[in-house]
């Protein structure tokens, strides 16, 4: 009897004291991830700008884990773009219910899938595994992780050839419309609101501006209800690609789901509808649309 106390206890003792996820853990299978996409950009012959990709995707600003997990989100949105390219049939992301603070530990899961996915394209298309060396990190932060998952994504429009096209960009704003639209119907509020005229001459750097004021209402809400904030002022740049237009739309997604766990909202936002004919006009459109309706929200109290 008492070996078996002994036994159950020592079984219990590996569940709670088990091995602690850190950034340098992360950072080092990011950097397997990075690997293999260099795998599949020297396969296909695709020019890969290294230096100008982390010129062009690196941040300076102190983010949450549900920031970097939302960038391997966007990363296996693009793995779908790859496969769809070579006739494979579309895997659903993982997504998640909404919560207030994202355990790190969920980022390297996402790695790990991301992976999973890389090897499973490789064998389908039949491109010999080469064994990359794990190396071991210190003092890697989850800025670290989210600019490494920057460059991987970046480097997934090198490979298809191209950043995402205006129909992806649009279904992910679609994804904000509806988590928006069910955190005014959770708090009563009357939404009477209509789409602006298009603006035809909208470029990328305005759409994403109307991006960064999603997030300052949305930090604005975080404030008055005690919420853990992120400034993205680092995300700031001259000049804006379509690619950084569905960025930000993953952060105004990561950023709405504290909001949606604060008020008690367990909903989990599905993937976005395929869309093929959308316009930049018509992205513009819906996150203007987006900000206006969010900007109906004056207060946020929790449950009903």
């Amino acid at each position: 009897m008492i070996k078996i106390l002994i036994t159950v206890a020592l079984l219990f003792g590996t569940a709670l004291y088990a091995k602690k996820i850190t950034p340098n853990d992360v950072y080092g299978e990011v950097m397997l991830i990075t690997d293999e996409i260099h795998d599949l950009l020297k396969y296909y012959n695709v020019s890969h700008e290294h230096d100008e990709i982390i010129k062009r995707t690196e941040v300076n600003t102190k983010l949450k884990p549900r920031n970097v997990w939302q960038k391997s989100y966007e990363i296996m949105v693009k793995i779908n773009i790859l496969r769809n390219e070579h006739n494979f049939p579309t895997i659903e992301p993982v997504n998640m219910a909404p919560v207030l603070n994202l355990n790190p530990d969920l980022v390297y899961e996402q790695t790990q899938r991301i992976i999973t996915e890389f090897h499973i394209f490789k064998q389908r298309v039949g491109i010999k595994e080469e064994k990359h060396e794990k190396y071991n990190f210190k003092g890697k932060t989850p800025l670290d992780v989210y600019n490494g998952l920057s460059h991987i994504s970046a480097s997934m429009d090198e490979l298809n050839k191209g950043g995402v096209t205006p129909s992806f960009v649009f279904g992910e704003n679609m994804r904000v419309y509806d988590d928006i639209s069910l955190i005014l119907q959770y708090l009563n509020i009357d939404d009477k609101t209509i789409p602006t005229k298009k603006n035809l001459d909208a470029t990328p750097t305005d759409t994403f501006n109307i991006g960064l004021k999603t997030l300052e209402k949305i930090k604005h809400l975080q404030i008055m209800a005690g919420i853990d904030f992120v400034d993205f002022n680092g995300f700031k740049k001259d000049k804006q690609t379509p690619s950084e237009v569905f960025g930000i739309t993953q952060m105004i997604l990561a950023e709405l789901q504290t909001i949606k766990a604060y008020i008690g909202l367990e909903t989990i936002t599905p993937a976005a509808s395929l869309y093929k004919t959308k316009t930049p006009a018509e992205v513009d459109q819906l996150m203007s649309w987006n900000l206006r309706k969010l900007e109906l929200i004056k207060t946020l109290s929790k449950g009903r």
